[in-house]
């Protein structure tokens, strides 16, 4: 059975293709055994934020007001929820260097088109990570956060694998 998704895109120089997202979701719901059991039944909400946008939600929510990369919402399973995933598209911008700015991690990359590939890449690796936590995953502890790693590098494998890498470009 199809999930149903909710794609809302709230920052201003963000171009995606919904049906790729859902496509590369559906991949991972199709793969869930692999994973915990997967992202939880019912409706899955994603939101793509500016940092400020994300960094109100991590104070209003977490007593954290900086930016953050991703921020997942356990949902109501009695409601048909499975959950919502905030990703910032600002942190994966600067993460590989597309725009200025303190990057969270890694090397600057040379290259427009490599750029925005690997933006592409990494905002999907996003949508990864907050699925996989719905899913059961956590990173707050060492042994725990090299288990969510390798559950994001097997499910960015499959998504390669099936030509599901959803193309998110900054204009």
């Amino acid at each position: 059975m199809k999930r149903p998704i909710s794609i809302r895109n709230a920052h201003p120089r963000l171009r995606l293709n919904r049906p790729a997202i859902a496509r590369a979701v559906a991949v991972l719901d199709a793969s869930a055994a692999k994973f915990l059991g997967g992202c939880p039944p019912g409706e899955l909400s994603l939101v793509f934020l500016t940092d400020p946008a994300l960094a109100k939600i991590h104070g209003d929510f977490m007593a954290d007001p900086t930016a953050t990369d991703v921020i997942t919402f356990e949902g109501d399973r009695k409601a048909g929820l499975a959950g919502e995933i905030c990703v910032s598209a600002d942190t994966a911008a600067r993460y590989v260097g597309l725009v200025e700015g303190p990057r969270p991690r890694g090397p600057r990359l040379a290259g427009t088109r490599a750029l925005q590939n690997d933006f592409a890449t990494e905002l999907t690796l996003y949508v990864v990570h907050g699925w996989l936590h719905l899913a059961g995953y956590d990173d707050l502890q060492p042994a725990k956060k090299r288990r969510m790693r390798a559950a994001e590098a097997r499910a960015m494998k499959l998504l390669r694998a099936a030509n599901a890498l959803p193309a998110f470009k900054l204009v």
